[in-house]
């Protein structure tokens, strides 16, 4: 049962990461996306810290410090950079496709690290998600920039990031809690960002910001930040990390839906038969074979 509950918020995690998609790509057209980041995940830590004391939770201990500032570092701020960088170079639907290769890499490191199983059950379910995305993404995957090649191999590099984050934060999940680990790791991120971001002259743009860009930042730092990635940790000290990290076949797919529902984005049979797919490498992947 505890399995299942740590698939289940992976999955309502990497769906509400595809709805956050449209909230980006509003804000984007007045700020740069490491101010945007920056502010994203200043918000959510700002929300997450003053819930560990009143929860009555304590700070991870002293000698996980170098690993949570480390991880913060790796997940918080060099996976969004990276990130962002990526779709400087390629298409949304290939930089998409690219970032689902997570679940295999991560499968991969699991097995490297002797963190996690490499099985024939898992390894199909990967496969069979990682499928779907592209049967989703398929209208968009041929419309790419010249040297999209270079966003694609940095969005792999993202992947890598999250890849490694998953099976080394996950014993420290467990001794911290999914709140404490996660505000410490989002709040060392925010601030490296912020200090990038200002010595870039970013952060100025964000006096320019009217209220609807406010409420999307807002948006992006509570739900798109603080309660996604609380989710992620919660998944993560529950269940394997190549189970979480299946999960994010179903963003490209859910930031689809939304774009079709709240922008007026087509939305064609490729996008159902993509969904279909993806929950059922999922399900393949997260069976329990007893």
């Amino acid at each position: 049962m505890t399995e299942i509950w740590g698939v289940l918020a992976a999955v309502l995690s990497s769906g509400i990461g595809g709805t956050a998609v449209g909230a980006t790509r509003y804000v984007m057209g007045m700020t740069d996306a490491v101010t945007l980041a920056a502010l994203r995940f200043g918000v959510g830590a700002l929300f997450l810290v003053p819930l560990v004391p009143l929860r009555g939770e304590a700070w991870p201990q002293q000698r996980d410090w170098p690993a949570v500032v480390g991880l913060g570092l790796l997940f918080f701020g060099l996976f969004p950079i990276l990130f962002n960088a990526a779709l400087a170079f390629t298409s949304a639907a290939r930089g998409a496709l690219a970032l689902a290769t997570l679940p295999l890499l991560t499968l991969l490191v699991g097995a490297a690290l002797g963190a996690e199983a490499l099985t024939a059950r898992k390894t199909a379910g990967v496969l069979l998600a990682m499928a779907g995305v592209a049967l989703a993404l398929a209208a968009g995957l041929g419309h790419a920039p010249p040297g999209a090649w270079r966003g694609d191999l940095t969005m792999v590099g993202a992947a890598l990031c999250m890849a490694l984050y998953n099976v080394w934060s996950r014993p420290l999940i467990r001794r911290a809690g999914a709140i404490p680990f996660t505000a410490a790791g989002m709040t060392v991120g925010a601030i490296v960002l912020a200090i990038v971001s200002a010595l870039g002259g970013g952060l100025a743009s964000a006096g320019a910001f009217g209220t609807p860009q406010w409420l999307a930042v807002a948006y992006l730092g509570v739900i798109g930040s603080a309660f996604v990635f609380f989710l992620w940790g919660f998944a993560l000290s529950r269940t394997t990390p190549t189970r979480v990290a299946i999960s994010v076949t179903v963003n490209p797919i859910t930031a689809s839906l939304f774009g079709a529902a709240v922008l007026g984005e087509p939305i064609g049979w490729n996008i159902v038969a993509g969904l279909a797919t993806v929950a059922a490498g999922i399900w393949l992947a997260t069976r329990d074979p007893r």
